[in-house]
């Protein structure tokens, strides 16, 4: 047994019944090395099984504490059941891009049954040119972008041909309401004697920001004021889900041409895209939308479970239309925003949260989701995430691509995730259904941003067709 960490469990208390906190991973899978070999559903579960006792996460079972006393945990080594978790799915014809990302945002339109292990895979066929797909849904508080890229990792062959790796792994029993209650209040004890620490660590942050010259931006002095926006509403609980894919060699050759980063680079094509929907759907663009962009405090390799993140709030410049001024106003916002953050402590909120009491904290996520809609802090979440530098195998296939999105927040229809995988930078948009009748329309804008990003540096507007890409 393991307590969830004070973030891990805002992550969960968090979800309401339109707001799913689970993140997407999809993998789509080349199986022409494959030299006639079946692999199937079943072959599929085969891999899977092998590999459990390397997948910790995937059998970890939510365990509440009684009365709401302490934040849940994590019962270790639960029974899983493959026929349940690994599901079959087909796509329509002709099984493009267009119909797998349908099918995506069907399969994410629910939520995970919190009674068992927190995650389902689905092995998607009917895809064109004889590939399949394989697509993770894992709930957050499970593991962040980090933890789920190692977590992929681990699920992947880095050699050619099948694996004959084969692990076992022993069910725990599950504990008793007496050990529940022992082990809260025991851990509530270690928490108080870490209070101290928690609030020298906060006082150390103001210090620092009180001391330090610099003067934040007026958008960020006013986190909890975002702008009106389309896309800040009510969330209700459909899903459609949209895909694209750049060039990595393009974005770095932009990214280097203008002096700046690639999660710049990112905000930036966000930003024109976003400013392109807001003229459509607000009739204006004239204020900067503000977008929480997560930073992770822990990168370690083996961390394949656990939330180790905090929000940075960078202002999105929609409301400027030359494609030059808005890559250097976000690089010059994402420098100031860094610089405030780590000023403040990257760890404030995580520790904080461990002291968020469970039943209160649930009651307050469930009354901002119902009372008006909005989001009091952020318009968007957008996240860039580095991915495997080398192409992994399932079973001895080939992965082609890798496609990663988060979850939509309370009062916030839109989620854009961008996960780099060998040679690609892969865009991924997550929306519910008041916000856009097709997701794909910010997937678009994204495409043609970059192209004005490049055409403004003077660069080819023609961009690199990535081999693998999948079909359209």
């Amino acid at each position: 047994m393991k307590r969830l960490s004070g973030w891990d469990a805002v992550l969960l208390y968090s979800e309401t019944p339109t707001v799913h906190m689970h993140t997407l991973k999809l993998a789509v899978i080349e199986l022409d090395d494959l030299k006639g070999r079946s692999f199937g559903i079943d072959e599929f579960r085969e891999v899977i099984r092998a590999r459990l006792h390397k997948l910790e996460p995937f059998c970890y079972q939510l365990v509440d504490i009684p009365f709401k006393f302490h934040h849940p945990m994590w019962r270790e080594n639960c029974d899983v059941d493959l026929d349940y978790h690994v599901r079959p799915y087909r796509v329509d014809s002709p099984g493009g891009r267009r119909q797998l990302d349908d099918a995506v945002g069907k399969i994410a339109s629910t939520p995970l049954d919190r009674s068992k292990p927190l995650w389902e895979m689905y092995f998607i066929e009917g895809l064109a040119n004889g590939r399949i797909a394989v697509l993770g849904k894992i709930h957050h508080a499970l593991a962040d972008g980090v933890a789920s890229a190692n977590l992929l990792a681990r699920g992947m062959d880095l050699q050619p041909g099948p694996q004959t790796e084969q692990g076992s792994y022993a069910p725990n029993p599950a504990p008793t309401r007496t050990e529940l209650l022992r082990t809260a209040f025991a851990d509530h004890m270690r928490q108080i004697g870490r209070f101290p620490g928690v609030v020298r660590y906060t006082a150390q942050g103001i210090g620092r920001v009180r001391r330090s010259d610099k003067k934040l931006s007026p958008e960020l002095t006013r986190p909890f004021t975002p702008p009106p926006s389309f896309m800040n509403h009510r969330v209700d609980a459909q899903r459609r889900f949209a895909t694209a894919t750049l060039a990595l060699a393009d974005v770095k050759e932009t990214a280097k041409h203008l002096n700046v980063t690639i999660n710049d680079m990112v905000l930036a094509i966000s930003a024109g895209a976003l400013r392109k929907l807001s003229l459509k759907y607000d009739g204006h663009a004239d204020h900067p939308l503000l977008a929480s962009v997560p930073v992770s405090f822990d990168f370690s390799r083996d961390r394949i479970s656990g939330n180790r993140f905090s929000g940075v709030m960078m202002v999105v410049p929609i409301q400027l239309e030359d494609p030059r001024k808005r890559v250097q106003a976000v690089h010059e916002a994402a420098v100031e925003a860094k610089e405030t953050h780590q000023m403040m402590g990257p760890e404030l909120v995580s520790r904080w949260s461990a002291y968020f009491p469970p039943a209160p904290a649930e009651k307050l996520f469930h009354w901002l989701a119902d009372k008006d809609g909005q989001n009091k802090v952020l318009n968007i979440p957008i996240s860039n995430v580095p991915g495997p530098r080398e192409h992994g195998r399932v079973g001895g296939a080939l992965v082609t691509e890798i496609y990663s999105v988060g979850p939509l927040t309370t009062g916030s229809g839109l989620n854009i995730t961008v996960w780099s995988y060998v040679d690609q930078l892969n865009i991924s948009v997550l929306s519910d259904g008041a916000t856009l009748a097709d997701a794909h329309e910010l997937t678009d804008a994204m495409i043609e941003a970059f192209v004005e990003i490049r055409c403004a540096a003077g660069l080819s507007e023609k961009l690199t067709v990535v081999e693998k890409a999948m079909a359209q």
